[in-house]
């Protein structure tokens, strides 16, 4: 089975989706490697010993990460140790995206939630890679609003099939979409730190040179395990 944990991270300019496609055997070992990041991360700088990986939090020193605001590279180093306890496992990552500019000139007022549009797209790549492994993935998300509505989606994209020019019924995605808030699941919140610098170094949101090449030296962590990246620029 693919535990397949999903986090979403957005600007005014695009909408960006991760997922980290995890065996079942080897989540409890990313889970505690991930929980060590953060243990040590309390001993050395005093933040909370259940502090949530949170990418934006992080990079801003925000929220649980507060203390350990003039310490860029200390903060950066945390960035980096848990992508290397994601690298250092079996896993896949999936990222989908869409350009929420050309979204809004082709369609309008009338386009679908960026939310639902990138799901679907993440949803039937997560099939794809599932079918190629027989594998079964099952679908754990960060809470959203309207998640109601995302779990008929899927339940639709089961039983008739998902639209566009890829349309394909989902056969390999058992049972619905499961939501749980990202403080209470480290591998939630390794798809968000990933679903954030994918979103940062793609949109150019660093000016500065040094931060961009610090992001992607940290990218470089990881990319070994993406699978497929694609963003929609209608």
């Amino acid at each position: 089975m693919l535990l397949t944990y999903v986090d979403e991270s957005y600007s005014d300019t695009a909408y960006y989706i991760a997922a980290l496609l995890c065996p079942d055997t080897e989540a409890i070992s990313l889970a505690k490697a991930l929980d060590k990041v953060v243990a040590e991360a309390a001993c050395s700088y005093d933040v909370p010993t259940g502090a949530e990986l949170h990418g934006h939090d992080i990079f801003q020193a925000k929220g649980h990460w507060k203390k350990m605001g003039p310490l860029v590279r200390a903060r950066i180093g945390v960035y980096n140790g848990a992508f290397q306890a994601v690298a250092d496992h079996d896993v896949k990552i999936i990222i989908r995206g869409v350009d929420l500019a050309g979204l809004q000139r082709r369609y309008g007022d009338n386009h679908d939630a960026p939310h639902s549009i990138v799901l679907t797209h993440l949803l039937e790549r997560v099939e794809e890679y599932a079918r190629s492994k027989n594998e079964f993935a099952l679908m754990i998300a960060d809470e959203v609003p309207g998640q109601d509505g995302y779990r008929d989606e899927l339940a639709y994209y089961k039983s008739v099939g998902t639209w566009g020019y890829r349309a394909k019924q989902l056969t390999r995605i058992v049972d619905t979409m499961h939501f749980a808030p990202s403080r209470a699941s480290r591998l939630v919140q390794a798809a968000d730190l990933i679903a954030y610098l994918h979103r940062r170094i793609s949109s150019q949101s660093d000016v500065d040179d040094r931060a961009r090449r610090a992001n992607e030296k940290l990218w470089e962590r990881i990319q070994p395990k993406v699978q497929h990246s694609l963003t929609w620029y209608p």
